[in-house]
């Protein structure tokens, strides 16, 4: 974290010379009204928690079973930690923020804020693409299952989805970086994001926009084609079963990752998808909230509740921790 914004300051230096420039952003959060910020204090701490508990639980529960070291809960695993680190690399500022009355934030921590965001939310996007050719092999290829999904090769593809997120947070964090922002610097959001920055510079942003419409649209069109394409071969899987308890025993597997799927593909399009001119100051932030908070919180309860083998392991964890008591 120090040697990245060591690395923004001497490029940021590089690129503006002599101009004057702002040193810190004010993020004016979700509300100016002092009687919601209470309210929003209580609200986003309980969400943090929950969060941090829900998804750590299953990260717990899919490293001490051993029945759960399957490709399947390894990219679920992934999907967990990407969500604690979501939502742990903006509400933790915006609780402080509330707490002490103090909106501002440096110019380098609100670039390497923007920057994980964005890793975390290509992320995310990428393993959903992962996690949905991992059941089109499971339900589509069953005897083959085994050969096709390897260790090796499942680790592979988790790697090449953070590194692939990372090549793209520092494609744009590079493009900004070169960008001047001159007398404005309140941010009417409630964490460093790439829209409401670029918003905001007095330089021309017409490449960065370019560039965040053609790289967002291949991020989210590729893993988006691979859901898609492995879902109509799955369906069509199911329709060839007979027995109507069959169906539904495979549907059920795939229920979780289809939930997950729909709530993040609703948020993330209207906020990523187009250019920033595009959109309200409300959408960015009420799509913000929605993909980088509500949906990191929501995936405990939609993978423990309707997954059996999930359920079985988080009951064995709490049985085993309270026994230890």
């Amino acid at each position: 974290m120090k040697t990245l914004c060591s690395f923004l300051q001497i490029s940021r230096n590089m690129h503006q010379g002599n101009q004057t420039t702002i040193t810190e952003f004010i993020l004016l959060g979700l509300s100016n009204q002092a009687e919601h910020q209470n309210l929003l204090f209580v609200l986003f701490l309980g969400m943090y928690l929950v969060t941090v508990v829900g998804n750590g639980l299953i990260i717990l529960a899919i490293s001490l079973d051993t029945y759960l070291h399957t490709p399947m809960y390894l990219f679920l695993a992934n999907l967990s930690f990407a969500g604690i680190s979501s939502i742990s690399n903006s509400v933790p500022k915006m609780l402080v923020s509330i707490h002490t009355n103090s909106q501002s934030i440096s110019y380098e921590s609100c670039i390497t804020q923007m920057y994980f965001s964005i890793v975390f939310v290509v992320t995310d996007n990428l393993l959903l693409g992962t996690m949905a050719y991992d059941r089109f092999v499971a339900i589509c290829h069953p005897l083959n299952y085994i050969t096709l999904m390897r260790p090796r090769f499942c680790i592979l593809l988790t790697v090449i989805s953070w590194l692939l997120s990372n090549i793209i947070a520092l494609t744009h964090t590079l493009l900004l970086i070169q960008l001047l922002f001159c007398d404005h610097n309140t941010l009417p959001h409630f964490f460093c994001d790439l829209a409401p920055l670029l918003k905001l510079s007095c330089s021309d942003t017409m490449i960065n926009e370019l560039v965040l419409f053609i790289v967002g649209l291949s991020v989210i069109i590729f893993p988006f084609a691979l859901i898609f394409f492995s879902y109509v071969c799955i369906i069509r899987a199911v329709l060839r079963i007979s027995s109507t308890q069959g169906k539904w025993k495979v549907f059920s597997t795939c229920g979780s990752h289809l939930t997950v799927v729909l709530l993040f593909y609703g948020t993330i399009v209207g906020v990523y998808f187009f250019p920033s001119s595009v959109h309200p100051e409300d959408t960015d932030k009420i799509g913000a909230v929605l993909f980088t908070v509500v949906t990191p919180m929501m995936n405990p309860f939609i993978y423990s509740l309707r997954n059996k083998d999930m359920k079985g392991a988080l009951r064995k964890l709490i049985n085993r921790k309270l026994s230890s008591l």
